[in-house]
């Protein structure tokens, strides 16, 4: 009886932690695959003009133009401190030994001992600071120029190599499109020869033709890669390579009319801008040159304690007072050393002024140059969309001719390449459009 009692509350326990499991919700185990496992990064979407401010901060040598610039202010900031008075706090003790009485053995000194707390201010007036500090407003305005010229020329680094990625997208996806024509050309025309409606001799080439195709989305992939490397570098500090672009190849700025054009080149030329800098910095250098042969005047002020005892007054005696000093410096003899400067100042204008008519001429060449180029690729566009329009029509048209016997493969193959370049040409148009309205606005700024 008693066996029979503990067998029946084994089995009510067995039961009551059997429906207790059930009532419990699964326990979840991390494989080791999820273990510590990276949380994934969200693609990045990138138009133009998220590409260019990435560029700008990423940039060493747009970056190095900034630097530039900012020591050109700091060095402007500092000539104008030049112009004006400058104020100090001086400390001194001097020793002087003495022979038992008031008096000092050595007569270097006013006492045995002196002391000095004083206020300086002083001011230097000379023809050479005022030049100096036109000199530095010539050369930031240089800086900001270069700066400028910098900018630009990384929008054509970028804009370049933000619509070679898009390009070479869009010749992945035209020569994967004509591999897969290719491999349907080569599987009907497998099917004619079963039928005896086509020799062999067509599904050799076929079979040609595709691999050609095979190969050439092969190097169209190499090609995309390389250029979203190239893309990654320019954009990301740690080369980011996760992004895809805003494709706004169809959406090219319209291209002013050239007397707009020339009108902006004239105003927003920063290449003309930082050329007269360099002249007027260098006007500015030969004149603190020439600074050198004028006389310098200083004017010094101080008030404080220059006394026997370092105290405000002294038996009575107030030790506090003033004094003031004038002095006229006269270049007399320097071994020809100021004339060498002035003849350095004045190559270095002379080599300026050679250098601003260069980019005077320079600058009317590639206005024109780039204007031609620009106008040109947009009048390509419409040809090479009707192109791209007609080649897919003809491959259409010749593929049906072939089913029907009226045409030999050497055309399908004909129009297949057709097609494949002209969706080529005309995306290479578009990015050769853009390229060149940036290559303008390096004259005449944004448009």
């Amino acid at each position: 009886m008693r066996q029979k009692i503990v067998a029946l509350i084994a089995c009510l326990l067995l039961a009551a932690v059997a429906s207790r499991a059930q009532a419990l919700p699964p326990a979840q185990t991390a494989s080791p695959s999820t273990i510590n496992a990276p949380a994934p990064v969200a693609t990045v979407s990138l138009t133009l003009a998220d590409a260019l401010a990435r560029a700008k901060a990423n940039s060493p040598q747009f970056q190095a133009a900034l630097t530039q610039l900012g020591m050109a202010r700091e060095d402007r900031v500092q000539a104008r401190a030049a112009l004006l008075p400058g104020v100090d706090y001086d400390n001194g003790f001097l020793y002087t030994e003495g022979n038992g009485t008031p008096a000092t053995r050595f007569i270097a000194n006013n006492g045995v001992h002196e002391y000095i707390s004083r206020g300086a201010v002083q001011q230097v007036v000379g023809l050479g600071q005022f030049a100096d500090y036109r000199r530095t407003a010539a050369a930031q305005a240089l800086a900001r120029a270069k700066a400028e010229i910098a900018a630009r020329g990384l929008i054509v680094t970028v804009v370049r190599a933000f619509y070679g990625v898009l390009v070479t997208q869009g010749k992945t996806q035209s020569t994967q499109a004509a591999a897969d024509e290719a491999q349907r050309f080569l599987d009907n025309s497998r099917k004619l020869e079963q039928g005896g409606e086509v020799a062999h001799s067509d599904v050799i080439k076929a079979q040609i033709q595709a691999n050609d195709q095979q190969r050439a989305f092969q190097d169209a992939k190499l090609s995309e890669q390389n250029a979203r490397l190239n893309l990654a570098v320019l954009l990301f500090p740690n080369f980011f390579q996760d992004f895809s672009l805003v494709d706004d190849l169809a959406a090219a700025p319209v291209l002013p009319p050239i007397a707009e054009v020339q009108q902006m080149a004239q105003k927003n030329n920063p290449e003309l801008s930082a050329a007269f800098s360099a002249l007027e910095a260098a006007n500015h250098e030969v004149m603190v040159a020439r600074a050198g042969h004028l006389p310098t005047l200083v004017l010094d002020y101080f008030y404080g304690i220059d006394a026997n005892h370092f105290a405000a007054s002294t038996d009575g005696i107030r030790n506090l007072g003033y004094s003031a000093a004038a002095t006229l410096n006269i270049p007399v003899w320097h071994w020809g050393a100021i004339e060498s400067r002035v003849k350095q100042a004045e190559l270095q204008r002379h080599q300026a002024q050679v250098e601003l008519s260069a980019a005077q001429r320079q600058a009317i060449a590639d206005l024109q140059s780039f204007y031609a180029e620009a106008e040109t690729a947009r009048a390509q566009l419409d040809t090479l969309r009707n192109s791209a329009e007609l080649a897919a029509d003809s491959l259409r048209l010749t593929n049906l001719r072939y089913q029907a016997g009226e045409a030999i493969a050497l055309e399908v193959v004909d129009a297949q390449n057709t097609l494949t370049q002209a969706r080529n040409n005309y995306r290479d148009g578009e990015a050769r459009y853009h390229v060149a309205i940036a290559n303008l606005q390096t004259l005449t700024g944004a448009f």
